[in-house]
């Protein structure tokens, strides 16, 4: 075989190689325009050039200029999508030199990512990377090859990628603008559908889920809430989030992200939230969700005032977008109608709900006559005062209803739609079939807004007998037994057993301001005192039983039953004390002498019922619990309290206070020690300085105290001494310490006191 020189061979095959260069590059644009999307011509494009070149994996990178990151548009085996920063990596040196590498020991380069391949178990041991380019010579992303099969890349390799990506160059730019036409018009026509469907939604509740749902899903967010504003409370508040449930929420309209936005008017877009110190992670604890980004856009009405804010959290795949930002900008200024809309017509339903409400819990009857003079409403006072049912009153004309001896009725009627004027009648006769009924009654016309007449309003209040001797009993007795022995009668006298809280209260050094300021001056002091006082059992649902000189004695649970009895006899004392300093303030500043009592509380079985004559009658409560609140009272001035609780009362406690137990005690003539609480809330550091310091140290001290520890209970009182030197509690085991250690107990100590005064 003729062997040719190397000057003939050369340029053969130079020539052959051209040839199949050229029918490589022909085969990429055929099997490019074979590609249905950008996905497809990417996927293509690696495809060729792993074979051609001969790799184990190749990846095509994209930049996403709006966080400036890489990320793996296609992948080799990856199911997840990987993002690196775009001057990152082997990937991003390449991207913003736009220059190829060829790395020949990946883990020896500086630039390498191990991170990757720990993620996906790969092991990357040779690179080959070259920048992608549009035909405006734009780099756009990158492509990667991995781990050649055979030797190592070349500088001819890196060649051969280069120009398999400027010939697929072509398809890929008709690709992209393609697939940023379509995603245009895809969210276009969402954009037009959801505004359409939210559109026709009226109901507020409903419509905030659709707007919810409709924000995420078009911002390919993870959750998203929509704020209101309450002009009334100035909070923003709402009932749904997405991603959040039924959950409700209200926040001040001028804290945080939300509150930001909405005072300002302008838009926030966050990419980190905890890097903000405007972001508040409190919620973030609350509900274990983390937060990673935050665009908030202002809500505003036709007229350009804030109506609340839009919030989006957390865009998948990275941060908000300048293009998230205008969307969700069009979205609301769309939305915001409808949104408004809803508001009034929920506002318009709640005064409806509320104003019906209103007029079913009334006593009084309240008919209402349109323009002709026909009954539309009456509501259940009415009907029960008439003792009709709805069907027999309404849609009935005035004139066949108000008949006879209420024909008056009809008269006072005309003359209010006449004159435009309120008529008041009070002690009016009515006649309701053959009964005769005292009632006061007020007639208002009814008038729009622009002065139009719609017809009139009838009120009647029945102030018949049983309302007369309600009025007159209220002033002797508790107004709740007032109402029971009006329902039942003579039922009520008989007495039964029920469980109840006992509250006694006594004003100290009586007798010495008897003498000092005469009978004129302590009956007008008493008389003052009390009002206070009682104002404050009645206002917790309680039952003055009756004053006994200078106390009161107050049941909670008899005649008026609660869940929470024992709850609102503690919060009684405590208000009482929080009246008794305003009320020694306002003394003090009149040069008077201020006044001091004590309270004491049990809860317990007691018998409840009238005790007396035939002709006079008492209603009380009698029975040992009755005794023990009593005791209790007359221990504050022993321990130095204002408010001694049993331990019966405290058990049954709902809600939290401020109290120590200050004493296990045997009282007069019972033999079972019962442990008794200071209520101390009513305290402030002025009245009781470090409250907490000595409430421990008092608490360390009584258990070492009852556990015979004198030594150990002594040094804790000493130190809450420190603390609180006027404690008069503490200065009493101080004193009971001293003695034990100088004359020590027997073996059957128990840390228990014998009371041994009533």
């Amino acid at each position: 075989m003729l062997d040719l020189p190397d000057h003939v061979k050369r340029p053969r095959r130079d020539k052959r190689r051209s040839s199949r260069m050229t029918e490589l590059l022909l085969e990429v644009s055929n099997r490019l325009a074979l590609s249905n999307n950008l996905d497809e011509a990417l996927r293509t494009m690696r495809d060729m050039a792993t074979q051609v070149i001969g790799t184990e994996r190749g990846s095509v990178f994209l930049n996403d200029p709006t966080t400036n990151e890489l990320y793996s548009r296609i992948a080799g085996r990856f199911a997840r999508e990987i993002r690196i920063l775009n001057g990152a990596g082997v990937a991003g040196a390449v991207f913003t030199s736009g220059k190829g590498a060829i790395i020949h020991d990946a883990y020896a380069d500086d630039r390498f990512n191990r991170a990757i391949d720990q993620q996906t178990g790969f092991v990357t041991r040779t690179i080959l990377c070259a920048p992608l380019r549009t035909l405006k010579g734009d780099i756009i992303g990158v492509a990667q090859l991995l781990n050649k099969v055979d030797g190592q890349f070349t500088e001819s390799d890196l060649a051969l990628l280069e120009a398999i990506i400027s010939q697929a160059s072509v398809s890929l730019e008709s690709f992209r603008t393609i697939e940023s036409i379509e995603k245009s018009r895809r969210q276009e026509l969402d954009f037009l559908a959801v505004v359409s469907e939210i559109s026709s939604e009226l109901k507020l509740g409903p419509l905030l889920q659709k707007i919810m749902a409709a924000i995420t899903r078009m911002l390919d967010a993870e959750r998203s809430t929509l704020f209101i504003n309450d002009e009334k409370t100035r909070e923003l508040y709402t009932e749904v989030g997405q991603g959040l449930g039924a959950t409700t929420i209200r926040l001040p309209n001028h804290l945080g992200i939300a509150g930001t936005v909405f005072t300002s008017g302008q838009s926030v877009n966050i990419p980190h939230a905890y890097a903000d110190l405007r972001f508040n992670p409190a919620f973030d604890r609350k509900t274990g969700f983390f937060t990673r980004s935050i665009l908030c856009v202002p809500v505003t009405n036709k007229a350009g005032k804030a109506i609340g804010v839009t919030q989006v959290l957390n865009k998948r795949g990275g941060s908000f977008s300048a293009d998230d930002e205008a969307r969700l900008k069009a979205f609301t200024s769309q939305i915001s109608i409808g949104l408004e809309n809803a508001k009034l017509f929920d506002d318009v339903q709640n005064i409806k709900n509320y104003n019906e409400s209103i007029l079913e819990s009334m006593t009084n009857g309240v008919i209402t006559l349109n323009e002709d003079g026909r009954i539309v409403t009456c509501n259940a006072a009415g009907c029960r005062i008439f003792k009709v049912g709805p069907d027999d009153i309404l849609e009935r004309p005035s004139a066949e209803f108000f008949q006879g001896d209420n024909a008056w009725l009809l008269e006072k009627i005309a003359a209010v739609v006449e004159t435009g004027h309120d008529d008041v009648l009070v002690d009016a006769p009515l006649s309701v079939g053959e009964d005769r009924l005292s009632v006061n009654v007020t007639v208002m016309p009814l008038a729009s807004a622009n002065d139009k007449k719609l017809g009139s309003l009838v009120m009647i209040e029945d102030i018949s007998s049983e309302k007369r001797m309600k009025s007159t009993m209220s002033r002797y007795m508790d107004p709740a037994l007032a109402d029971q022995l009006l329902a039942s009668g003579a039922d009520l006298l008989g007495g039964h057993s029920v469980e109840a809280t006992i509250l006694f209260s006594d004003v100290r050094s009586f007798t010495t301001l008897s003498e000092e300021l005469g009978p004129q001056g302590i009956i007008s002091l008493l008389n003052e005192y009390f009002t206070l006082m009682v104002d404050c059992i009645t206002e917790q649902g309680g039952m003055l039983d009756k004053f006994i000189g200078d106390a009161i004695m107050a049941v909670f649970g008899t005649a008026r039953r609660h869940d929470d009895d024992e709850d609102r006899a503690v919060r009684t004392a405590i208000g009482m004390m929080a009246e008794l300093t305003g009320f020694n303030q306002r003394r003090l500043a009149d040069g008077k002498r201020p006044i001091d009592i004590g309270i004491g509380l049990n809860t317990d079985v007691v018998v409840s019922g009238n005790i007396g004559s035939p002709k006079r009658q008492d209603y009380t409560v009698i029975g040992d619990g009755v005794n023990l609140a009593a005791r209790l009272e007359s221990a504050c001035k022993q321990y130095g309290a204002h408010i001694l609780v049993s331990e019966y009362t405290v058990k049954k406690l709902r809600g939290t206070y401020r109290a120590r137990e200050v004493d296990r005690v045997v009282v007069k003539g019972k033999t079972r020690p019962v442990a008794i609480f200071e209520i101390v809330d009513y305290h402030t550091e002025e009245t009781f300085p470090n409250m907490m310091g000595v409430l421990q140290a008092f608490q360390y001290g009584l258990k070492a105290y009852r556990d015979g520890r004198f030594e150990q209970a002594l040094k804790a009182f000493a130190e809450g001494e420190g603390l609180h030197p006027t404690d008069a509690a503490t200065q009493i085991y101080i004193e009971r310490c001293r003695h034990l250690l100088a004359e020590p107990p027997g073996d059957d100590w128990d840390g228990v006191w014998v009371m041994k005064s009533k």
